[in-house]
């Protein structure tokens, strides 16, 4: 990237102040008033490759140290959003990037292992230095800005639990069942007895371990098993499905799948949470994202979700965004890591910290100024008379 033209853009700028110095030893400020942030560029960044993949381009540069930040990151990222970079843009260059590289559209059971194992099976000591204590890896819920993450993972869990309206006696599927806090609460609270799958050998490991200290054997399991393949044995059918934060990983062409199998998994009547990140427009995670963080991830849109539901004569029930819950969660994940920093970089160095810091310090400002979001839907299979007709149940 030429020197000239960053220049000339950030010049355009004026609802935002911020300094950039430059590979040159020059520096310049931008805007109205005192700087905000510091951009550092230590060296250029290939035109070429801001052209093919911005995120990429930008995301490598500040692991390897090319370009380093002065300020808050995600106030940095959030800027960035609300100035309309162009080549940040989800459609700009779309068919110069088609031309650069090809999407890997593989969704097989041996791929989305190698996915999962990549992000998930970290390490249990890697993620209970930033992680509450019931190690919950998705978007807690805030009933007030003073709550503890602990104390927002717990109303998440059983704001769920209220959404799935169990009775004793009933069975309950989680896919990508976490580290099994939900099936462990689920069973524990409505007296529910509850499976749990993951395709994480960490997770896995876990929650045997959790269920087996709980006395809870006889009642909650957990398999290693892909939700596919558990449709397809005969592993019986279920009152209640919950998935939190697991569909993401799926992929488009698994969309349509994972609606298949949960229309062989839950019983006619039957009730289904899906709670998961959505986006305005459907797609990819960028490849930044999907190259060191979450292989294969794709954001669905709300739309797509919605229009999979009649195919297999799943009904509409609810619908609620939670995105700046999701926000405020990723404050907290990222204040934890920055806490423990010494530890991770004693067992995964500097750039894996880089990387780590961008991807929980971008996606809280992605919840805050893009078109990101996340949704939990209910869903029914088949038409049920005997659901609650309010939403009382939820705020008792």
């Amino acid at each position: 990237m030429e020197k000239t033209v960053l220049h000339k853009f950030c010049k355009k700028i004026n609802d935002y102040s911020f300094s950039i110095d430059y590979w040159d030893g020059s520096s310049e400020n931008y805007g109205q008033g005192d700087p905000a942030f510091k951009v550092i560029f230590k060296d250029k960044i290939s035109g070429i490759k801001i052209l093919k993949d911005p995120s990429l381009a930008f995301g490598e540069a500040y692991m390897d140290g090319i370009i380093d930040f002065k300020g808050n990151l995600q106030q940095i990222v959030e800027t960035a959003y609300r100035i309309n970079i162009p080549f940040f843009e989800k459609k700009s260059f779309g068919r110069l990037k088609k031309f650069f590289y090809s999407e890997n559209r593989s969704t097989s059971l041996i791929k989305q292992q190698k996915d999962i194992e990549h992000h998930y099976d970290l390490g249990n000591d890697f993620y209970e230095l930033w992680l509450d204590e019931t190690m919950s890896y998705s978007c807690a819920y805030f009933c007030s800005p003073e709550d503890s993450l602990y104390q927002a993972q717990l109303q998440k869990i059983d704001y769920i639990l209220k959404k799935l309206q169990l009775h004793p006696g009933e069975s309950l599927l989680d896919i990508g069942c976490g580290w099994g806090w939900l099936i462990i609460r689920a069973a524990q609270q409505y007296g529910v007895k509850a499976l749990g799958v993951t395709l994480s050998e960490e997770q896995y490991t876990k929650t045997k371990q959790r269920i087996a200290e709980l006395g809870l054997s006889g009642q909650v399991d957990v398999k290693l098993m892909d939700y596919r393949t558990l449709a397809e044995s005969d592993g019986g059918k279920f009152n209640k499905v919950v998935s939190v934060g697991m569909v993401e990983h799926v992929g488009e062409a698994n969309l349509p799948k994972y609606m298949q199998a949960v229309d062989k998994l839950l019983i006619p009547g039957g009730i289904s949470v899906l709670h998961c990140i959505t986006g305005q427009i459907e797609g990819p995670c960028n490849r930044w994202i999907r190259k060191y963080i979450f292989p294969g991830g794709y954001i669905p849109s709300i739309r797509e979700l919605i229009w999979l539901l009649p195919e297999n004569d799943f009904h509409l029930l609810d619908a609620e965004s939670l995105r700046l819950h999701y926000a405020k969660t990723l404050d907290h994940w990222a204040k934890n890591f920055e806490e423990n920093i010494d530890h991770v970089r004693e067992k995964y160095g500097e750039r894996f910290i880089k990387m780590w810091r961008l991807y929980l310090n971008s996606c809280a400002a992605s919840f805050r100024a893009s078109d990101l979001d996340i949704h939990q839907i209910i869903f029914s299979k088949g038409l049920n008379n005997n659901l609650s007709m309010t939403r009382h149940h939820l705020y008792r």
